[in-house]
């Protein structure tokens, strides 16, 4: 079953035509509309990779597919109010269709419907209680990871601290979704606890450089400008902040920051930044990319599936502009 057709409706006794009609209008259509627009569909295809590297088969069920996108939409609902978003997934931010409070619970109620997905799995005791509480830690270490990015300005962290803590934030946000990622995938696939924790190391450290190219491509895209300038208007730690903190000796660095509370239009900033770090950024990222996926090698043989991975990473690698 497609995100787009979800069978929202819940069971009732009494109303159920009238409560049911509701609903689908005031809360099952946005959240589809939502889910109907262009995604990359990072998390699903790292569960179909790692499922595959992992000596899985057979056709991976649509419950484990539905379960990590529904995870991730409810969150980018929610990121975006509380960020300011105008504009996601080549469409208005869902807030500014339906209003904020509205948005809000859509994309809560979302969290919830995609922990019911885990109780279609067939899985055994052992295995299914294992995946759920990862899943329940993944989302505390989301909401925590969110927790510093709203509330920590680049221009409040030391120069010397900001690598350590934009790590960390993106550890908690990006890594962790993409590690519980591949560990459903390998779940799926009956892996070894060796071998689950081992594709579990490399979708966290994938979902880290991934966010490095992130960062590095709302700064140096132009299609992706907007991005840019949004996430220096919000002072945002991010990479690029990282990297020039190395980058620029302390004087310079601290007059470029300078500028996010005293310039109206940043784009000399973020010209400035993209000159200073681009080449270190991209480094970065294939850096850490390569040396998860030769880490991930050490347990798994040589297989069809890994190179298909290896591919997979050099595209998307491409894919940040």
């Amino acid at each position: 079953m497609s995100l787009t057709s979800q069978r929202f409706a819940p069971a009732r006794t009494d109303n159920t035509d009238v409560c049911t009609g509701l609903l689908e209008s005031l809360l099952f259509d946005p959240a589809r509309e939502f889910l109907a627009r262009p995604s990359k569909g990072l998390r699903a295809g790292l569960i179909h990779i790692t499922h595959a590297i992992a000596g899985g088969t057979g056709s991976m069920p649509s419950a484990a597919i539905d379960m990590i996108e529904l995870l991730h939409s409810g969150s980018l609902i929610v990121d975006d109010i509380q960020d300011g978003a105008d504009i996601r997934r080549g469409g208005p931010a869902l807030h500014h269709v339906i209003g904020m409070p509205r948005a809000l619970n859509t994309g809560n109620w979302l969290y919830f419907v995609a922990l019911t997905r885990l109780d279609e799995l067939a899985l055994d005791a052992e295995r299914a209680r294992a995946l759920s509480r990862a899943t329940h830690r993944c989302l505390i270490d989301c909401h925590e990871g969110q927790s510093l990015d709203l509330a920590l300005k680049v221009t409040e962290v030391s120069r010397v601290e900001l690598p350590a803590v934009v790590r960390l934030v993106t550890q908690l946000k990006t890594g962790a979704p993409m590690g519980l990622a591949a560990r459903l995938g390998a779940t799926l696939a009956g892996a070894s606890a060796r071998q689950i924790e081992a594709l579990v190391a490399f979708g966290t450290n994938a979902g880290i450089a991934l966010q490095m190219l992130d960062d590095l491509g709302s700064l140096v895209s132009e299609p992706r400008h907007h991005k840019g300038l949004e996430d220096l208007r919000n002072q945002r730690v991010s990479w690029v902040w990282a990297w020039a903190s190395e980058v620029l000796d302390a004087n310079s660095f601290l007059a470029l920051r300078a500028q996010l509370a005293t310039d109206d239009d940043l784009s000399e900033v973020k010209v400035c930044l993209a000159e200073a770090v681009e080449a270190l950024g991209r480094r970065r990222a294939h850096a850490l990319l390569e040396s998860s996926e030769q880490e991930l090698r050490a347990h798994f043989a040589p297989s069809f599936a890994l190179e298909l991975l290896h591919a997979e990473l050099e595209r998307l690698e491409h894919s940040y502009g």
